[in-house]
């Protein structure tokens, strides 16, 4: 099969022959359709996650056909339109029994700890547990953006961050993220505030329902001002010290920060004011993807179209452009959305 593979963290990614994968006992096969290009595939390039072993098939956001079943698989077919989250559960840690798939204890991750989806075909490990099987509705590219940056921003406000129609949702951070996010909050029935440094990134999210705040040094008072005294819920959809600062700054008394984006590095240690967040009863959420069990109720509402993943589609582009892609993310975005391969 072809895949996309880099020998070196930070060289120039290739396309290359591999055997084709062979599914195991518990897994299967997945001829690939269409694949997201996210940040966190450029993270792994660039040597920021251990996790990763050279040389390297990228890619975790996919979605595509089943080709090959293991001998121990009872509910995947042949033929199946299918995709996965990120995170492959093992199924039976005290955290996936609970359904609490998305911080399974041990997880195994495409493009991260095994090969990813930017090939021809991906292995889905413990298959009855990790495939979603997907409504004849949905499209692959649609499916594929729903596999982290979608089904994350799904999670991180319902399971996390527990919007509610009417609350005020302030996103910072208007990439793949930070899109999805307004458009499930917007679906929600929340009132949106988008921050970021980008015009084209704040244009598209005004396209999406969100009130567009300039991320500067009026940024908190701003949206202090226009929610009347604070969000009910702010996400931090870019993960750096500003951010998230502004992002907990920006809430009303009880309300609830959830952090998404990944804080690395010098950004990894951000100075949270713990005594508002004791005074004011603040809550500080992670989020960490989406659990297998949540895909039922959000491709429900992609159906009916209550949600619209491809909305957070900036540009589609083919598998032999995957390589320039993930060099291109160390240049400043020059266009908002999410990047997704159609093969």
């Amino acid at each position: 099969m072809r895949a996309v593979q880099y020998d070196h963290f930070g060289s120039a990614p290739s396309i290359v022959d591999l055997p084709d994968p062979v599914a195991p006992d518990h897994g299967v096969v997945v001829r690939v359709a269409a694949t997201g290009v996210c940040r966190s595939d450029w993270h792994a390039w660039k040597g920021h996650d251990d996790s990763v072993s050279l040389p390297h098939v990228p890619g975790h956001e996919f979605a595509g056909v089943v080709t090959a079943v293991g001998s121990s698989v009872t509910r995947v077919s042949l033929g199946d339109r299918v995709t996965a989250p990120f995170v492959f559960a093992c199924g039976t840690c005290p955290e996936c029994v609970d359904g609490a798939t998305q911080v399974c204890t041990r997880q195994q991750q495409p493009g991260f700890t095994l090969p990813g989806s930017y090939a021809e075909s991906v292995v889905i490990p413990h298959a009855d547990v990790n495939v979603v099987e997907l409504p004849d509705a949905v499209g692959f590219a649609e499916a594929a953006a729903l596999g982290c940056r979608f089904g994350t921003a799904y999670h991180a406000l319902h399971a996390r961050g527990r919007v509610t129609a009417g609350e005020w949702v302030v996103v910072f951070g208007c990439g793949g993220v930070g899109l999805s996010t307004i458009i499930v909050a917007v679906a929600a029935g929340a009132r949106v505030i988008a921050v970021d440094v980008s015009p084209a990134a704040l244009e598209r999210a005004a396209t999406l329902g969100a009130v567009s705040v300039p991320m500067d040094t009026e940024a908190v008072a701003a949206i202090r001002a226009r929610t009347d005294g604070g969000a009910h819920v702010s996400v931090d959809a870019f993960g750096s010290r500003a951010t998230s600062v502004a992002a907990v700054a920006s809430l009303r008394p009880r309300g609830r920060h959830v952090q998404v984006g990944l804080l690395l590095d010098d950004e990894a240690e951000p100075a949270i004011p713990m005594g508002r967040v004791i005074a004011d009863e603040l809550e500080l959420l992670g989020s960490h993807g989406i659990s297998v069990g949540e895909y039922a109720a959000m491709l429900a509402d992609v159906v009916t179209g209550t949600l619209r993943p491809d909305e957070s589609i900036g540009r589609t582009i083919g598998f032999d452009d995957l390589p320039d892609a993930i060099v291109a993310m160390d240049r400043p975005a020059t266009s908002a959305g999410m990047t997704v391969a159609v093969f």
